[in-house]
């Protein structure tokens, strides 16, 4: 099976304009994520799919492979159908273009859940949330599975509800890595958006009602979002941070 990968990198952004190109250590934000996907195994391709030519123009310089899409796609899933219709594949993984800190590991976990289940239209991941404040909070989406991991719904709300107060409820966050099949994938572009993904603004509502099987394997590998000016604060922050660890180690040896 030939999977590639894509970073759909849109430039402008609601909360955080032009956060594709905000510098980390000298080079664009999606430059970084791009490093991180290549170190994957699971992978046969990897391409940058931007919506602006000054997206374009940054990581040509840099040598990574970049196609311009259109600017009217309404999401990432739309960009990367777009590519599809001229980079063939039996499957695609869809990488956020905002988590420059990602570990490629969890492509590699997707590839393979792409590879080895065939009952899978759609998969993602999930991760066990620990602090109290994280489950409450709308921004992180939690995500609910069956015993074979395939996604009951997504939400923004704590799910499942704990009605007895027990405290011993499990709750999953759901990272937004995407795999789909290539006739899946061309399936949903074609899908108007759901109730449900209107009212809670989740794409992946619209899989699920339109009854797709979508398969959410838990990983031990989070991620941080770049949404904010101050989500990008504390990542490069942390970029900084590993560069002075680096050099000091360098130095030591």
């Amino acid at each position: 099976m030939k999977i590639i990968g894509v970073i759909p990198a849109r430039l402008k952004s609601t909360r955080l304009p032009g956060k594709m190109l905000l510098p980390l250590d000298g080079k664009p934000l999606v430059w970084w994520v791009y490093r991180a996907a290549k170190k994957a195994k699971g992978l046969d391709g990897l391409v940058v799919a931007a919506d602006d030519r000054r997206i374009l123009a940054e990581l040509k310089k840099r040598d990574v492979p970049c196609v311009l899409t259109s600017r009217k796609h309404k999401s990432g899933t739309d960009r990367i159908g777009e590519i599809a219709s001229t980079m063939k594949a039996d499957a695609y993984i869809n990488i956020q273009g905002d988590e420059p800190l990602m570990n490629p590991k969890n492509i590699d976990i997707l590839a393979s859940e792409l590879r080895g289940n065939r009952k899978a239209d759609v998969v993602t991941l999930r991760i066990r949330i620990r602090d109290k404040k994280t489950i409450d909070d709308p921004n992180c989406v939690k995500v609910i599975t069956d015993a074979e991991d395939r996604a009951i719904t997504f939400s923004r709300c704590p799910i499942p509800y704990d009605r007895d107060g027990s405290g011993k409820t499990a709750y999953y966050k759901h990272l937004g890595l995407y795999g789909y099949r290539r006739d899946v994938l061309r399936k949903i572009v074609r899908l108007p958006v759901s109730k449900l993904e209107k009212a809670e603004k989740l794409e992946q509502l619209r899989f699920l009602e339109n009854g797709l099987a979508v398969y959410a394997p838990e990983t031990k590998y989070d991620s941080i979002g770049v949404d904010t000016r101050e989500d990008y604060l504390g990542v490069k922050k942390i970029v900084e941070s590993r560069k002075r660890s680096l050099r000091h180690t360098v130095i030591a040896e």
